[in-house]
């Protein structure tokens, strides 16, 4: 066993911790719970704010199989169908960014209202 493991004890080192901090000031005690506090108050405004919406996954339709005895009015219909639901999605898309566009602006109008 090498000589410096020989020397550490639970028990002295706990004595020298009380030692420690029977021998610290009362304003060193008020610094310390300070710094604890705000380093508390950082991490925990880290993790507040470490919100994250999911991750927008598209339904992607590599292809569609149809049939090759298709009549022309087969197509028109399925198209007209598809740009029922093309005009949906870019309803649903044109909300979304509505929305993201009005939070910006209040973050706008607030950073312009403190004068940044």
């Amino acid at each position: 066993m090498p000589s410096f493991l020989a020397r550490l004890s639970p028990t002295n080192a706990f004595r020298d911790l009380r030692f420690f901090i029977r021998t610290r000031e009362r304003y060193e005690w008020s610094f310390f719970a300070l710094s604890v506090t705000l380093t508390a108050l950082i991490l925990w405004a880290f993790v507040h704010d470490s919100y994250a919406e999911k991750e927008y996954k598209p339904n992607i339709i590599y292809f569609q199989q149809w049939t090759l005895d298709r009549t022309d009015e087969q197509i028109i219909a399925q198209q007209k169908i598809d740009q029922a639901k093309r005009v949906i999605a870019e309803r649903e898309q044109k909300a979304r960014e509505e929305k993201l566009r009005a939070g910006f602006k209040r973050l706008d109008d607030k950073l312009n209202a403190m004068g940044l």
